[in-house]
Order: structure tokens, then C-alpha cells, then sequence
């Protein structure tokens, strides 16, 4: 791990013959990631790709599908 500042690390890891990556502990730690948790992906073609917990943004994912369906 490297430490940006206080606030902002950056971390590696490899991509497996299964398309898998493991996530460093130090960062599981912090963001206090634990087996069975369900992780969401937010993709920009040109930004990249966020992991974040899905419990965090449930409720927000939640209203965008609703969004999406066209109900409210």
C-alpha cells in the first residue's frame, strides 16, 4: 500500500485466470470489506472503475432502477 495523504491510499492487485482479484487485507481493514459482502462496481469508459460496498449505495441503487422503470 502507498499512502497518497491521510485520506487516500493506493493499493494493487492482480487479475486471475477467472477474472478474479483479490482485494489487499489493508484495504478490506479500512473499508471493512468481510467475506460475503457483496461489492459494487461503478464503470466510466473514461474514468476507470470504483469499488464500493453495495450496502452503502443499496437505497441509491435502488431509486435508479426504479428511475429507469419508470416508476417512482
Amino acid at each position: 500500500m502507498k499512502s497518497i495523504n491521510k485520506d487516500k491510499c493506493l493499493w494493487t492487485a492482480k487479475v486471475g485466470e477467472k477474472g478474479q482479484i483479490v482485494i489487499p487485507k489493508e484495504a478490506r481493514d479500512m473499508f471493512n470489506i468481510h467475506t460475503g459482502d457483496s461489492l459494487i462496481l461503478f464503470g466510466d469508459i473514461n474514468r476507470g472503475i470504483a469499488i464500493a460496498k453495495y450496502d452503502d449505495y443499496a437505497d441509491a441503487v435502488q431509486q435508479i432502477f426504479n428511475v429507469s422503470d419508470g416508476q417512482k
